[in-house]
C-alpha cells in the first residue's frame, strides 16, 4: 500500500535529494517547510547551499506540472506542495503555539485525517530530524519517522577496519616462517586493502599474531613499519601499532582514524608527520586544520587578527605539539612553529580554492565535516600530499549530524575497498585512567 510522507524542513536540509528517497509514494511538502528554506537560503554555510539546491530541485519541478496539484518522479512517486490541510482544529487544545513544526504537524494531521474517511485510505507518515517533532507526532497518533537514507551503514555494520580470526596454531606458525599468509585461509569472506587481522590460536593458547591485509586484498603480511618509537612517542597498544602502520607507509594517501577521546589519534599522527616532513624530508609540509565547530554555546566574536582568532579553536592542537616539542615555557611552541617555517595550523574555513601537492595534510574532528565539506577538503588534495582524516563519530557538535551519517563516517565507509586508504579505530585510551572511564562512563 501507498504511502503519504511528509517532510520537515530538517530533512531537505540535511539532503536536498532525500525528494527521490521514498519510492512510489507520495511526498508532501507544507507550505511552511518553503518558507523555512527560504529563509536560510542566503546563508554562505553548508546549510545555505543545501536550501538552495533544494529550491533548484522545486523549480525544475514546474516544468513536469503544477506542484500544487502532485509532480510525478521517475521512481513512480509522486511531490507536491502542499497548501491547504492548515487548520489547527485538530491541535488546538494540544498544541496551541502556531509555531513551524506545530504547523507541518497540523498538515500531516489534516492529511491524516482525510485519509481515514475516504474508501482506499494511505498511511500518512510524517519524516523528520528533530526528536521532539517526531515525539509529537506519536502523542497525536501519526506515524513518524527518521530520515535514515543518509547513513552510510547500519549501527551494527560499522567499519573497524581491523578483525579477529581464529586460527590453527599450525597456520601462525606458516605466518611467522613465510611472513604471509592466504586470505582465503582465514576462512572470512573476502577482506578489504589494508584491514588488520588479530590472528589467535583456535585452542586458546597465548600464540598470536598481528597482520595487514596486502593492497591486493589477497594476502596478510607483517607490518612494514618498525620503529620503537616515532618522534619520540612510542605505541602504548596494538591499535596504535597498526595507525602508525598505516600513517608512515607511503602507499596509503588517505588514512581515518576513530576513536574515543584520548586514545591517542591527534598525537600520533602530529607525530608521524613531524617525522616525515622534519626528519624524512618526504613532504614539504605538515598543514593542520580543523572545523571551526563549538562543543555547547558559541563565544562569539574574537578580537586580533586571523592567527588570534583562531588560536582557541585550534589550542588542542597546539597542546599535543607543545607535548612533541617539550615546550614547557608560555609562548615557546610559537616561536618553534616560527622558526621551523613548516607546520601550519589553520582552521578548514580557508581551505576552498586551495590546491595542496606535497604535503601531510591532518584533518583532525573530521565527524563534524558533512559529506559535502570532506569531499570538497578532500578534492584539495595535490600529488605526492598524504591526508589524514580523524574523529570520534560518538562526539558530533553540528546540529544535523549524527554517528553514521558525518563526513568522517562517509570516507571510512566509501574508501574502505580502495589500495590507496586504511582505517583503523582506536578503542583504548591512553590519555589517562581518568579519561578512560570518563570515556566508559559518561
Amino acid at each position: 500500500m501507498k504511502k503519504i510522507y511528509v517532510l520537515d524542513t530538517n530533512v531537505l536540509l540535511q539532503d536536498p535529494r532525500a525528494l527521490f528517497q521514498f519510492e512510489d509514494n507520495e511526498v508532501v511538502i507544507p507550505a511552511v517547510v518553503l518558507e523555512e528554506i527560504d529563509a536560510k537560503k542566503r546563508y554562505m554555510d553548508e546549510i545555505g547551499r543545501n536550501a538552495r539546491h533544494v529550491s533548484k530541485i522545486l523549480d525544475s519541478f514546474r516544468c513536469e506540472g503544477k506542484l500544487h496539484e502532485g509532480v510525478p518522479l521517475e521512481n513512480g512517486g509522486t511531490v507536491r506542495v502542499e497548501l491547504n490541510h492548515r487548520s489547527f482544529h485538530y491541535l488546538k487544545e494540544t498544541f496551541m503555539d502556531m509555531t513551524n513544526d506545530n504547523r507541518i504537524l497540523a498538515v500531516a494531521m489534516n492529511l491524516q485525517t482525510e485519509q481515514e474517511a475516504g474508501d482506499n485510505p494511505k498511511k500518512v507518515c510524517i519524516v523528520s530530524k528533530d526528536a521532539l517533532v517526531r515525539v509529537k507526532a506519536d502523542a497525536l497518533g501519526i506515524k513518524a519517522e527518521d530520515f535514515l537514507s543518509d547513513r552510510v551503514t547500519e549501527y551494527d555494520n560499522v567499519y573497524k577496519g581491523k578483525i579477529y580470526a581464529d586460527v590453527p596454531v599450525g597456520l601462525l606458525d606458516v605466518f611467522y616462517e613465510k611472513q604471509t599468509l592466504p586470505v582465503s585461509a582465514l576462512e572470512k569472506e573476502s577482506l578489504n586493502p589494508h584491514q588488520f587481522v588479530i590472528l589467535k590460536d583456535a585452542l586458546g593458547t597465548p600464540a598470536s599474531a598481528v597482520g595487514k591485509v596486502d593492497e591486493t586484498g589477497k594476502m596478510v603480511k607483517p607490518f612494514a613499519v618498525d620503529l620503537e618509537h616515532v618522534w619520540g612517542i612510542k605505541p602504548r597498544n596494538v591499535e596504535q601499532k597498526m595507525a602508525l602502520e598505516l600513517l608512515l607507509r607511503d602507499e596509503i594517501q588517505v588514512v581515518t582514524l576513530t576513536g574515543k577521546a584520548g586514545t591517542g589519534k591527534t598525537l600520533l599522527s602530529l607525530a608521524a608527520g613531524l617525522l616525515q616532513t622534519e626528519d624524512m624530508g618526504k613532504y614539504n609540509k605538515l598543514l593542520v586544520a580543523r572545523p571551526v565547530v563549538p562543543m555547547g554555546k558559541d563565544i562569539g566574536f574574537l578580537p586580533g587578527e586571523k592567527e588570534e582568532k583562531l588560536r582557541p579553536w585550534m589550542q588542542p592542537v597546539f597542546d599535543n605539539l607543545e607535548y612533541l616539542f617539550n615546550a614547557k615555557k608560555p609562548g615557546e611552541i610559537d616561536k618553534i612553529l616560527a622558526g621551523m617555517g613548516s607546520i601550519q595550523v589553520e582552521a578548514l574555513t580557508y581551505i576552498r580554492g586551495r590546491s595542496i601537492p606535497d604535503q601531510f595534510i591532518i584533518i583532525d574532528e573530521a565527524q563534524n565535516l558533512t559529506k559535502h565539506e570532506v569531499k570538497t577538503i578532500l578534492t584539495r588534495v595535490g600529488e605526492g600530499s598524504k591526508i589524514v582524516l580523524m574523529g570520534d563519530p560518538g562526539q558530533i557538535d553540528h546540529p544535523y549530524l549524527d554517528e553514521l551519517n558525518n563526513g568522517l563516517a562517509y570516507v571510512v565507509e566509501m574508501f574502505k575497498q580502495e589500495a590507496i586508504s586504511g582505517h583503523v579505530k582506536l578503542e583504548k585510551g591512553e590519555r589517562s585512567g581518568l579519561a578512560q572511564l570518563a570515556a566508559d562512563l559518561l
